[in-house]
């Protein structure tokens, strides 16, 4: 059976006035949520950062290299705590999506002339990272944290014995996952002064649904996403996320 043999549920058929009344009424909402965006951004831009105080190290394609090297010389680095599974030895569908997605040469020249560097970070051996990226084609900043507290520190690999170096974070993240172990959806974002790196901002899981574009493409659809934890009407197509 293919797809187009699948007959899901429609939504309500009505005139194009009444669809014009309900979709003016629709706007204003959307107009509300993005003043309200506006007004969190403003206050993301006003956090207050955290000096960090510890020496980490990544390995990359020169060798052993630190935390300020990941910023190639700009003044803001956003990381990408790119999943890995060290059960069956693959990377992130979801993370490799967004890659082929949106790392391209004109998204890395945009960020430059606004003085952020995007780097992607793994747990995965090295030699892991420089298969993945010959066979897929990429040539953006991919470096392995494999053997040091880094992914662990920032909240994006939950182990019980090793996140504790940041507890800001504990109770808002690993609470969250209480007994989950492993690799989450996360971006980390930090500033540089000179020698001094700081930790200026941290999110996870679906704080970061905007970053995905397909995501952005299907809400404009009758169908959403299509998983499981949406709100969608009775007869809506749905599954399991990352299914």
């Amino acid at each position: 059976m293919s797809k187009s043999d699948i007959q899901y549920s429609l939504p309500k058929i009505v005139t194009r006035d009444e669809w014009f009344a309900d979709r003016k009424a629709l706007l204003e909402e959307e107009k509300k949520a993005t003043r309200l965006l506006d007004k969190l951004r403003a206050k993301r831009r006003r956090l207050p950062m955290v000096k960090i105080e510890k020496n980490y190290t990544f390995e990359g394609p020169n060798g052993t290299v630190s935390l300020p090297d990941l910023f190639e010389g700009r003044q803001q680095l956003l990381v990408h705590h790119f999943m890995w599974f060290d059960e069956p030895d693959t990377f992130c569908h979801g993370c490799s999506l967004e890659a082929d997605q949106n790392y391209n040469d004109a998204f890395f020249a945009e960020m430059d002339s606004h003085d952020v560097t995007i780097a992607a970070v793994a747990r995965a051996p090295f030699n892991r990272i420089q298969q993945e990226k010959s066979g897929k084609g990429w040539n953006f900043p991919f470096y392995s944290s494999q053997g040091t507290d880094f992914n662990y520190d920032f909240q994006a690999t939950l182990h019980q014995a090793r996140n504790t170096e940041f507890n800001y974070h504990s109770n808002a993240i690993t609470d969250l996952f209480d007994g989950y172990e492993g690799d989450l959806p996360a971006r980390s974002v930090f500033l540089k002064d000179g020698n001094t790196v700081y930790h200026a901002y941290s999110a996870y899981t679906r704080g970061l649904g905007f970053l995905a574009t397909h995501y952005n493409y299907l809400d404009l659809t009758p169908y959403g996403r299509q998983e499981s934890w949406e709100d969608s009407p009775e007869g809506w197509p749905q599954k399991p996320a990352y299914g």
